[in-house]
């Protein structure tokens, strides 16, 4: 018998191999603004909830201008997680597994449009019992607020609920909301601080041992 009774996954990187897409269709983009974004930076602004459009105001971009090419950026990520391969193996097999003994939901950064592009021809969503995107709350990860709106919605205490992140600014954000988190292995974030994890694991389908086997 677990300790938990609830999981909170995580989306982009923990269910779909999205995040190298999302930095790439965002160096291409803020590149129109002379913004050279190179990965090491992109991910020390993602650690700390910031972004890479920061960089162009400190050009003296307008807000105008921002505005115009994030929407380029948005619409070129749509393109690519659409015709990109984007599945990580056997996801759908280890929520299965999972939602025999655990409430399960996806707590994601991803815009609601992003996500359903994402899902269109996927079966990942109707194995959880509910989604919340990035429009389901007030301030986004590393803020705890994502989180404690899935709390929230599943009427428990965060003792009773596991995180699953592969990032430090969403390991940031489950913390916060006094939550155990699981790291799961990401070659893109893994230069990331994750001292703070309850759990470490290489792969997702090595979720089930794990939080099954707790003392």
């Amino acid at each position: 018998m677990s300790r938990y009774t609830h999981i909170l996954l995580d989306h982009d990187g923990v269910l779909v191999d999205t995040e190298p897409l999302y930095f790439h269709a965002t160096q291409e983009c803020v590149a129109e603004l002379g913004v050279s974004l190179q990965l090491s930076d992109y991910l020390t602004l993602m650690a700390q909830g910031r972004n890479a459009w920061e960089l162009a105001r400190k050009r003296r971009i307008s807000e105008d201008e921002i505005s115009r090419v994030r929407h380029r950026r948005n619409l070129r990520y749509r393109e690519l997680i659409a015709s990109e391969p984007i599945d990580i193996d056997g996801v759908e097999d280890v929520l299965a597994n999972l939602a025999r003994s655990f409430r399960l939901a996806i707590v994601t950064t991803a815009l609601a449009e992003d996500f359903e592009v994402i899902h269109r021809r996927r079966n990942i969503v109707p194995l959880v019992d509910f989604v919340l995107t990035r429009e389901d709350y007030a301030n986004s990860k590393p803020h705890p607020d994502p989180y404690l709106a899935a709390l929230e919605r599943f009427k428990i205490s965060p003792r009773a609920a596991l995180a699953v992140e592969d990032s430090q600014r969403g390991l940031q954000a489950a913390t916060a909301a006094g939550l155990d988190c699981v790291v799961v292995h990401n070659a893109f974030t893994a230069a990331q601080d994750f001292s703070a994890a309850t759990y470490r694991i290489e792969h997702l389908a090595d979720l089930p041992s794990c939080v099954l086997n707790l003392p």
